[in-house]
């Protein structure tokens, strides 16, 4: 006991008990309504739910996914009666470590995601808990309404967190905090109680108001006056002044007084138009003296971010080396667009751009959004951590505070870069803290305290937005004194007196350098197949790289969007099927052990407790870990992963469109890689990943013919997709007469032999070519050469037109990406090294077009990645071009034909994410066809969509996007589609016939050649 009030310091059952556990598992599933179903104790539940996007790490014992407030009272009824806490979680992307607990995990986001009313007239909306942030967004919009606060994150983090932790956004100098958007709120305290929480006193506990009433000086007195004040416990709402409203004091609690089951929030006026006064000033902290200043002008926001966060080949920016992005509103453009260019003359920056496109504005605020990741890595790539992730001060002393900073971090060795809500002196950052070494912990320790007390000199709160968690919570006294920190307590003890929600959360936390999330991870690399250049060579911070911001549990399209990411989650709406969930299960899977000897170990790592050591709370080496705090204890050979990667389509979107470039494609190849060593693989990786084998051979013996016949009969296709681990659903695509290179090699010598490049060191763009070489190195992919040898006619048509001379490599060559995508890295490894051998002779800076995108991509980065040993690796890497870059680089005066018409389809999802497609939106603007291609993913993605197991998935990816696009394509409107999975999709699926841009320059050169009697050899047929 301690002396809260009779308060207990937390539920105080065993969690290891094997009988305690299954005997809870059963009784929440007997108690809830969706049974079994909703009650999930799992390996694979319990390690989705270990992290948030805080720095640490709490086990929980299970998860339950409530259907409605009945089910919410259920579970806690039993978890009480056995002891056990509850946390609640939204979308997981709390950055202190609230959404993370040891107890029972209520999984709000499943089932209780409704809007169950939104009244204009009254601009208000009942949600339940649930609810994502952009969903309410949409249903207000067509009312001229929105939901005032809005963080970066409002893809994914939901009405019920941002209650929780009174999150706030880049519009809260306009429209305030959630506390100040919420009406009314249903909640349950652990004890099971109903709560209707509003202004005076309505749903207050019995002794709250006699608390307040006893210490009205020390509230009217204790709390700074600033608008993002979010740390402790709001108890001055509970003011006579401020109308006793318990709804505004509950937001903020971080889930540890009562459970919230539904809201009443109110909603405000979305201006009809807006502007974007993007400022440019010389460092963060010229744009913070100038925030203040532009306060009185009305802003919607202002946000600032220094140059460090802004991508390299980021255009269109003012001058500076810091920006304030002002946002105004109006009922017209000109008005917007007035107040806009009355910031700018009062703003006083070095140069300043106003943006009223709609597209345009957009792309700007996606850097804002996104630099939550970017700041998570310093620009030389070394690691950077939250911790003191949104400090706030009085918006006037941000200048100053932001110096003192400065000089605090150099004064501790660290980095970081700031940005923020500048306008309400909030300040976000991400440090180069090392949390895994003991000596980098104590400096964490160190940091902390000094800046919490940098904070109180400027008058500031330890948190302006994402909450204490544990990350802060242990500093509150430093912040409030010891009478208001009791004072919590107490109230702590009033609603929650079994301390049995979000225990070790605001009060009684633990400290701030317990449970961090890196402690149980390898202190060596692991032995992996990859070189991870980007990760110094470390598996283990490959997979530290995703940090929790769940941008790919996004999943409303906007328009213009092209991102890929996540394709799997989009469809079926599971934590384990999303980039971080699956990042979150390979990390337990570090955590646990059990994946052999580490490099300078002294041996193996073992399981459970023993599995790793690091820092504990001391700054020492022990961790204190005991077997529930172990999760997957297997290994490699860990089903759990296995099953979450399964539904994984290697699109490799997460590498350009995460944050922080989770690449979980290639953590994939690495998993399977080592999941099946020595071990009988599935089917279809024989029958998939050898297939440029299989090509080959039905090439040589010329059983194109018997092949196809054999496919048209049911019974002999059936057994072969059976055999081959196929799915039934699938056509086995025809097999050419004719294979690309047997029609290239009988073609009349044009190129003549393979000449070296006149550079043969060189990479990067033109590398390898004199002024005088016209040669166009051709690359015949797998899929080209075997399956669609029309795209590489095409090609070589366009080629030839624009005054080149085509060659192809020799026989042999291989990006190996069959063998890449289904883990056969050994045998990836033997053919990329192959193909340099075989590719040497020619100079391997000499620029190769690649026309399939998977393989161009498998050649830019799994090449390099894969065979790191090897220097010829990266110059063949610089040296792969796509179709369209080719064409821009070696033909810069070609004028490709007019065909003016328009055209649907979708970038390949390899395109988008490692080459770009820059080049190819030219070459379509001057070849005259309009119209943007979807974002997402076909679905197919090469050897997915053909397993078993896999076609449901598959075709629900190309429902998301492509094919309605397709559907809804004006009559004439070519189908583009550069991947020869994306096009055996559409035709799988629609019947359509997709086509490579240089199937559709082709064409346009026969239709251009054909009145002057061109037989236009080489075109698409």
């Amino acid at each position: 006991m301690t002396d809260l009030d009779g308060a207990a310091p937390h539920p105080t059952a065993d969690p290891t008990d094997p009988a305690r556990l299954t005997a809870l598992r059963g009784a929440l599933a007997a108690a809830v309504g969706g049974g079994a179903d909703d009650v999930d104790f799992s390996t694979t539940a319990r390690a989705l739910n270990t992290m948030d996007a805080s720095n640490y790490r709490r086990v929980p014992v299970g998860v339950v996914t409530p259907r409605d407030a009945d089910d919410v009272a259920a579970a806690l009824a039993v978890c009480r009666a056995h002891g056990v806490p509850v946390v609640a979680r939204g979308g997981g992307t709390s950055i202190a470590g609230q959404a993370t607990g040891t107890g029972v995990v209520l999984d709000f986001t499943r089932h209780m995601n409704r809007i169950l009313a939104l009244d204009p007239g009254s601009r208000t909306a009942v949600v339940q808990p649930g609810v994502v942030l952009d969903r309410l967004q949409e249903a207000a919009a067509p009312h001229r309404l929105r939901f005032g606060p809005d963080p970066s994150t409002h893809g994914r983090c939901t009405l019920g967190g941002m209650i929780a932790n009174n999150s706030c956004g880049s519009h809260s100098v306009a429209w305030g905090t959630t506390a100040a958007n919420v009406r009314a709120l249903s909640a349950l305290t652990y004890r099971g109680e109903p709560l209707r929480l509003g202004r005076d006193w309505a749903g207050a506990p019995d002794g709250l108001r006699a608390l307040v009433e006893g210490e009205l000086a020390l509230l009217r007195t204790g709390f700074p006056d600033l608008p993002r004040r979010i740390s402790g416990y709001a108890l001055d709402a509970l003011l006579p002044e401020q109308g006793a409203d318990v709804a505004r004091f509950f937001c903020g609690s971080e889930g540890t007084l009562g459970l919230l089951t539904e809201a009443v929030v109110t909603l405000v006026d979305a201006p009809r138009a807006r502007a974007l006064a993007v400022l440019g000033y010389a460092d963060e902290g010229a744009a913070a003296d100038a925030a203040a200043g532009l306060l009185p002008f009305g802003p919607l926001t202002v946000e600032g971010m220094a140059a460090d966060l802004v991508p390299p080949d980021t255009g269109g920016l003012p001058r500076g080396g810091a920006w304030l992005f002002v946002e105004t509103g109006g009922e017209h453009h000109e008005e917007a667009r007035a107040r806009a260019d009355a910031i700018v003359r009062a703003a006083d920056a070095l140069d300043a751009l106003v943006v009223t496109d709609p597209a345009g504005q957009r792309t700007l605020w996606r850097i804002r959004e996104d630099a939550s990741g970017t700041a998570t890595r310093m620009p030389d790539g070394s690691e950077a951590w939250p911790g003191w992730e949104d400090c706030a001060v009085p918006p006037a002393r941000l200048g100053a505070y932001l110096r003192n900073f400065r000089a605090l971090l150099t004064e501790h060795g660290l980095r970081g870069t700031p940005y923020g809500h500048f306008g309400d002196g909030c300040i976000h950052i991400r440090i180069d803290f090392d949390l895994i070494g003991a000596d980098g912990v104590r400096r964490f320790r160190s940091f902390s305290e000094d800046l919490a007390r940098l904070v109180v000199e400027h008058g500031g709160s330890l948190s302006g937005e994402h909450g204490d968690g544990q990350a802060r919570a242990e500093l509150l006294p430093r912040m409030y004194g010891p009478e208001l920190v009791r004072l919590f307590e107490r109230t702590k003890a009033l609603w929650d007196p079994d301390d049995g929600l979000n225990p070790g959360i605001l009060v009684r936390p633990a400290r701030l350098d317990e449970n961090l999330r890196f402690t149980p991870l390898p202190r060596e690399p692991v032995d992996v197949a990859y070189g991870y250049p980007h990760d110094a060579g470390d598996f283990s911070a490959a997979v530290r790289r995703c940090v929790g911001v769940a941008k790919c549990r996004t999943t409303a399209v906007q328009p213009g969007d092209t991102a890929v990411m996540c394709p799997s989650y989009r469809v079926t709406g599971e934590e384990r099927h999303s980039t971080r969930g699956r990042a979150r299960l390979l990390h337990e899977m570090l955590a646990g052990g059990g994946i052999g000897p580490r490099p300078g170990a002294g041996g193996g790592s073992g399981s459970g407790a023993e599995g790793g050591s690091g820092a504990g709370p001391d700054g020492g080496g022990s961790t204190g870990r005991t077997p529930v705090d172990v999760v997957i204890t297997d290994g490699w050979r860990s089903t759990e992963v296995l099953d979450a990667l399964d539904l994984c389509l290697s699109c490799k979107g997460c590498r350009s469109d995460c944050p922080v470039g989770v690449d979980m494609a290639t953590y994939k190849a690495e998993f399977l890689h080592h999941h099946y060593q020595g071990r009988r693989r599935p089917a279809a990786h024989y029958a998939l990943g050898w297939l440029p084998r299989w090509l080959r051979a039905a090439a040589a013996l010329r059983l194109a013919g018997p092949a196809n016949a054999a496919t048209r009969i049911r019974p002999l296709a059936a057994l072969a997709k059976r055999l081959g681990g196929l799915a039934p659903e699938r056509e086995i695509p025809r097999l050419p007469r004719e294979t690309f290179r047997q029609w290239f090699g009988r073609r009349p010598a044009v190129a003549g032999p393979l000449p070296p490049a006149p550079d043969p060191e060189g990479s990067g763009p033109g590398a390898g070519q004199g002024p005088a070489d016209d040669l166009t190195l051709l690359w015949p992919d797998t899929f080209t050469d075997h399956l669609s040898p029309e795209v590489g006619k095409a090609a070589v048509r366009v080629l030839q037109d624009a005054g080149r001379r085509v060659a192809v490599p020799p026989e042999g060559v291989c990006c190996g990406l069959t063998y890449l995508s289904t883990g056969q890295l050994d045998r990836a490894r033997a053919v990329l090294r192959r193909t340099l051998d075989l590719m040497e002779p020619a100079g391997l800076g000499r620029p190769l077009v690649v026309l399939e995108p998977s393989c161009a991509s498998a050649l830019r980065t799994d090449l390099p990645e894969l065979l790191s040993d090897d220097p010829r690796a990266r110059r063949l890497a610089d040296s792969v071009r796509t179709f369209a870059q080719a064409l821009e680089e070696q033909a810069p005066g070609w004028r490709p034909p007019r065909l003016d018409r328009q055209v649907v389809g979708q970038t390949h999802c390899h395109q988008h994410a490692v080459l770009g497609d820059a080049a190819e939106r030219r070459l379509r603007e001057r070849a005259g066809l309009t119209g943007a291609l979807s974002g997402g993913c076909c679905g197919l993605a090469g050897n997915f969509g053909f397993e078993r197991g896999h076609y449901d998935v598959s075709v629900a990816c190309a429902e998301e996007q492509l094919l309605p696009s397709v559907r809804e394509a004006p009559p004439g409107a070519a189908v583009l589609a550069d991947g020869f999975s994306c096009r055996t999709q559409l035709e799988q699926l629609s019947g359509v016939r997709g086509r490579h841009l240089a199937e559709l320059l082709a064409e346009g050169l026969a239709e251009r050649d054909a009145p002057t009697g061109a037989d236009g050899d080489g075109g698409a047929h």
